[in-house]
């Protein structure tokens, strides 16, 4: 039951997906065809040309040792229950698109993207073991590969993550009732290299800004000390996350370096400091950030050393009524914002050409990259406001695209930076 092997099996089976998709697909409607591949997502038993690979084994043994540990990465958690859902998020959505589309025939794009999105989420659990076995950043560099491989060549063209990293984000992207766990995770990514560190920190900042400021005007009502309550396992990560940006922006500047890489940290400092910039640069930290006080003072302490130069290249990122930006973007948590996006694809049988990360940044600015996240962003709302959460007695959407509350609340972190 080793990291690598399961790697090696999964490996099996996307080479594969071609004659998996062809055996699911022969059958006369749709409805059938997902019933096919449903009892193979809910085994993980992949059968084509009379042959199986078992990768069944390898995810119940890894998705109970994670249980353990208190993740459930395939699993979502049922806020009105009050229970963890039993199938897995792929085979939900799965059931989703079987009512609105089974009658029709067998769709093989949709069919193809369902099973990249089943096996994102199995490599986003195995981001959770890559610890155990030999070489974490090897086994992160492995997942990587993969993660490539799904979305290559091979695969439906659905993007779903920039990088493994990521599957770390959407494996710990909703509810757990164990805060200690995220605490648990944590050290373990601080073992990181830098190069790791840095990419989780960019995904997570960014992540983390949009999933509080949602938090600050939905569930809290705009009262910063009851979002610093109720989010004990985020702040913690925010500071890995802001600390790790600003030793990363010092780095750049100190050797010159301009351009994207320099404009994506910056981006991702200002989304990350976006929610609650006082809790890092202000003299009175949330209680969450006890434990933490050396790094949040290390990352005030730099901040200030970088002030003139940093404040100007945040201004350069003020968000346009008319152009994407990721602080015009908020929602509860983002597994939810790719549910949203494969849910999409599959209802029109067609592939976004955007991946998760994609919504959580406008760097590089292109025309057409702007366009098309203002239309998948506007998209989403309009699923979220079809389907509202009751919170605090009010339905909401719990994805919301607003060009006007971006350009607020990146005044509002500004003028707290130059307090």
């Amino acid at each position: 039951m080793s990291f690598g092997a399961a790697c090696d099996q999964i490996e099996a089976v996307l080479a594969r997906r071609g004659d998996i998709l062809q055996e699911v697909a022969d059958v006369k409607t749709f409805r059938a065809a997902l019933q096919r591949l449903r009892e193979m997502m809910r085994a993980d038993v992949w059968t084509a040309e009379g042959r199986s690979i078992n990768l069944g084994r390898y995810v119940r043994a890894f998705d109970s040792q994670m249980r353990l540990h208190g993740f459930h990465a395939l699993h979502d958690w049922d806020g009105k229950a009050e229970r963890v859902n039993e199938e897995t998020i792929p085979v939900d959505v799965l059931n989703f698109v079987a009512e609105l589309r089974g009658d029709e025939p067998p769709d093989r794009t949709a069919l193809a993207i369902l099973l990249d999105y089943h096996f994102v989420y199995v490599l986003a659990l195995l981001s959770l073991k890559i610890w155990d076995h030999i070489d974490a950043d090897e086994n992160l560099d492995r997942l990587d590969m993969l993660l490539r491989d799904v979305q290559g060549a091979g695969g439906s063209g659905q993007r779903f993550a920039a990088d493994s990293e990521t599957l770390l984000l959407i494996a710990t992207s909703h509810y757990e009732l164990e805060d200690g766990a995220y605490d648990r995770l944590l050290e373990r990514v601080r073992t990181l290299n830098q190069a790791h560190r840095t990419r989780i920190a960019v995904s997570h900042a960014a992540s983390l800004g949009s999933h509080l400021r949602f938090g600050f005007e939905a569930t809290y009502g705009r009262d910063t000390s009851v979002m610093r309550s109720d989010n004990v396992a985020d702040y913690p990560w925010l500071s890995f996350s802001l600390a790790t940006l600003m030793g990363e922006y010092m780095r750049l500047r100190d050797a010159g370096v301009q351009g994207i890489e320099r404009e994506t940290i910056v981006e991702a400092l200002l989304s990350g400091l976006s929610p609650d910039a006082r809790a890092f640069v202000g003299n009175h930290p949330p209680p969450a950030l006890a434990a933490h006080e050396a790094e949040r003072l290390e990352f005030r302490d730099r901040f200030e050393a970088c002030r003139d130069d940093l404040l100007p290249e945040m201004e350069a990122l003020r968000p346009s009524l008319h152009a994407y930006s990721p602080l015009s973007f908020f929602f509860n948590f983002c597994q939810n914002v790719l549910k949203g996006t494969v849910v999409d694809a599959l209802l029109r049988g067609a592939a976004w050409p955007l991946s998760l990360n994609d919504l959580l940044t406008a760097v590089p600015r292109d025309a057409q990259g702007d366009a098309d996240k203002q239309a998948l962003a506007q998209t989403l709302m309009g699923y979220a406001r079809s389907r509202p959460d009751r919170i605090r007695g009010r339905l909401t959407p719990v994805i919301v695209y607003d060009p006007p509350a971006g350009r607020q609340a990146f005044a509002v972190t500004l003028r707290k930076l130059k307090e």
